[in-house]
């Protein structure tokens, strides 16, 4: 008798009601910050229907063209399906076109063009976007590749009209059969007066209304109710034949199979850490912040017809091999976003770090701030913590010489434009030791604790390079430099004129002026590389906590005279009622985590957790500030996991506290490590002990190797805090101060 086949599948399915590669993109909310203005930011962000680090993203456009605000959750009318570049709203977006179904409206004008929605009628998701739009009856479907996107429209009976608007500027629009093409040139900065995004739409039938005004093209399609039609879509910042092998992306393929794949490439990036939790919203904040690190930067290479990754310069114009990224400001992204990559992705990160060079080689700097190319924006030389944390890490570039000596020339020299680029003031900071106050240098005292630290990197990555002990010198000497600029009579940083005397007046609650977006309060704990010298100078451990303590006591009041009104991220550290602790913007992020390096690690435990409890939420005013190209992100996941990249460039994470009873951690060596919190709750923030492999571990700190080598840490978490028990120096993370090679 035969009896029917039952696969091991179907029996998985009866048992456990699931057998499938489980789907993590049901967690994300690509709408998280999006509730968001000029005046309050929630996250600034859009929601991102992409490829991880795609190219082009895709996003509904409810602002006005040219708005950096161009999705607001709050709006209630679309004008427009927008392939956008937009890394920020401060910097605003490059290289865009739009394409809006009207129904029966034969309308060019923005506003013209604008449908009622509902989010009721929305499905987003990062693979797929759908809504209707009432006020054309039409459905709008549409899902992403890396450099290309599928469309589906479901519209009414009659004439049916599109509107593919290239933005002001937009030229070169031809319709031809079934297709559009042409040409953005709108941009914010960034890029060589060639700049191009060659754009092509193509719908699946011949075009029957046709119309060309200037930037806009109209074409229309007689159709029933309830009829589909599909288009696709792809561009190019190198040429109009390269547009078109972009667009093979999605040509001809079956829209639900490109969903899958996108589906599918989320699964992969998403799934490397697999998060086994019983509430849900920390579930969803946890992976909608994952997927937010994992958007930018973003690839601006592309592949020719012979399989080789190529790109437009937006250095010096021309068309070259190799690999380029683009849209991070490093600013904020060196603090903990590119050590997640460099942890996580570290085949991607190598591709970054490639193209960092290539930017190097074609505009004599490493990027600071790049949308496209180099912007005149925030202050430092990051780039040395971005790429001597990847080569500490593992991550090895080709030509490390090269690396080396760009790092070198831009601590030595500015951009002759984009003077954020290299560093400003260094013939100061090269002699005095820091960027004197009373010259005509902006945000002095930052500039020189962000030039230490990085002075610092630049040492480390000569360490490794087995640059000689001259070479080296200069930088370990440097990257002391924070020291001239702590005044002992308040524990802070402060500004100081050439001749040597700090800048007087002196408001610690001052924002700005010898600072970033920040204040003393904030900015004095920018000894990244070296919080043992912080203490030392603060007058040891007790003071050093005192101080730590104070920024939560430190009432939320604020002196904005330096900017003569509240900027945004004055409002957002007001309206979070922890004092002067800031978490909206990025100075401060990783101040909490300076707890381990004394004997109370447990308030590192306690103001973790109520940070990600109170300021994170998988919900469009999802942020405390601004999200920031996944810095802000890239903390939630980090911390939720219960380690920090305090200092990048080093090899250490200090010690946090886990969110989750179980997460799985999957390396791209093939190994994987298990952190188990049995006892997890929110009521148990702290860490009674610590196990490594089933042996007990002291430290307030783990390693980069400890983690890529696999196995099992086991927290033990508890709802008190052993105050009295006693933690040995040794327990403390690294200090350059300690460093037995200085």
């Amino acid at each position: 008798m035969k009896r029917p086949i039952i696969s091991i599948c179907s029996l998985i399915i009866s048992i456990t009601g699931y057998c499938a590669v489980h789907d993590y993109t049901q967690y994300v909310n690509p709408q998280m910050g999006t509730q968001s203005s000029f005046d309050l930011s929630a996250g600034n962000t859009y929601p991102a229907i992409a490829r991880p680090w795609g190219m082009n993203f895709w996003t509904p456009q409810t602002g006005k063209n040219g708005d950096g605000w161009q999705y607001s959750y709050d709006a209630h009318t679309i004008c427009g399906f927008k392939q956008t570049h937009q890394p920020s709203p401060w910097i605003n977006d490059y290289g865009c076109f739009s394409i809006m179904p009207t129904g029966n409206k034969k309308v060019s004008c923005e506003d013209g063009r604008r449908s009622w929605f509902s989010h009721k009628g929305e499905e987003c998701n990062p693979q797929y976007y759908s809504v209707y739009l009432a006020d054309h009856d039409v459905k709008v479907e549409l899902t992403p590749t890396e450099r290309a996107a599928s469309f589906r429209f479901t519209v009414p009976d009659g004439m049916n009209y599109f509107i593919i608007d290239a933005y002001r500027n937009g030229k070169d629009i031809k319709i031809d059969n079934n297709r559009i093409t042409g040409i953005s040139t709108h941009n914010h900065g960034g890029v060589p007066d060639n700049f191009a995004n060659y754009f092509v739409v193509e719908f699946d039938r011949p075009i029957e209304y046709a119309e060309n005004m200037d930037s806009i093209a109209i074409v229309g399609f007689k159709t029933y109710r309830g009829e589909t039609v599909n288009a696709v879509a792809a561009s190019s910042f190198i040429s109009p034949y390269q547009a078109l092998l972009n667009l093979k992306e999605a040509k001809d393929k079956d829209f639900d199979n490109l969903v899958a794949e996108g589906r599918d490439a989320w699964n992969d990036v998403l799934g490397r850490i697999v998060i086994e939790d019983e509430n849900l919203d920390n579930k969803r904040k946890f992976y909608s912040c994952l997927y937010r690190s994992t958007l930018f930067p973003r690839k601006f290479y592309e592949i020719d017809s012979s399989g080789t990754p190529v790109h437009y310069s937006p250095y010096n114009g021309k068309v070259l091999n190799g690999y380029m990224y683009t849209d991070t400001g490093v600013w904020d992204t060196f603090r903990c976003l590119f050590p997640l990559l460099n942890l996580f992705y570290p085949s991607v990160s190598l591709e970054m770090q490639e193209g960092f060079l290539n930017a190097y080689r074609e505009s004599g700097f490493f990027p600071e701030w790049c949308s496209p190319g180099h912007r005149e924006c925030m202050v430092g030389n990051n780039s040395a913590s971005v790429l001597a944390d990847a080569w500490i890490k593992g991550i090895k570039v080709s030509d490390p010489e090269t690396l080396w000596k760009g790092l070198v020339h831009g601590a030595n020299n500015v951009h002759p434009e984009v003077k954020s680029t290299g560093r400003i003031g260094h013939e100061y900071y090269n002699t005095l030791g820091y960027v004197p106050y009373d010259v005509d240098i902006n945000e002095n005292a930052a500039r020189t604790l962000e030039y230490a630290y990085d002075d610092w990197c630049i040492y480390q990555l000569g360490k490794s390079l087995g640059k000689s002990e001259s070479e080296l010198e200069i930088y370990a000497r440097r990257a002391m430099n924070y020291q001239n600029l702590f005044d002992k009579e308040y524990s802070l940083m402060r500004g100081r004129n050439a001749d040597g005397s700090f800048a007087e007046p002196f408001s610690p609650l001052k924002w700005g002026d010898a600072f970033t977006e920040g204040n003393a309060w904030h900015y004095t704990w920018s000894v990244f590389h070296d919080p043992e010298g912080l203490k030392q100078l603060m007058g040891g451990e007790k003071r050093f906590v005192a101080m730590l303590d104070s920024v939560f006591s430190v009432p939320p009041v604020y002196d904005d005279s330096y900017y003569g009104f509240p900027i945004h991220e004055i409002r957002e550290m007001t309206v979070m009622n922890m004092g002067n602790y800031a978490h909206g913007n990025q100075p401060i992020q990783h101040m909490i985590y300076l707890y381990d390096w004394t004997d109370q690690p447990w308030k590192t435990q306690y103001h973790v957790r109520e940070v990600m409890d109170r300021m994170y939420s998988a919900t469009p005013d999802g942020y405390c500030g601004d999200e920031d190209n996944g810095q802000t992100s890239a903390w939630y996941v980090f911390s939720a996991l219960g380690f920090y990249p305090v200092t990048p460039a080093s090899d250490q994470y200090a010690l946090g506290s886990p969110l989750f009873r179980k997460a799985v951690l999957k390396f791209e060596n093939g190994r994987s490590l298990i952190l188990n919190a049995d006892n997890n709750t929110n009521d148990t923030p702290y860490i009674a002990g610590l196990m490594v492999n089933g042996t007990d571990y002291n430290r307030n700190y783990i390693t980069h190797g400890m983690l890529l080598d696999g196995g099992q840490i086991d927290f033990d978490m508890v709802s008190a805090p052993n105050m009295s028990k006693q933690i040995n120096k040794d327990s403390y993370p690294y200090s350059f101060s300690c460093d037995e090679i200085k």
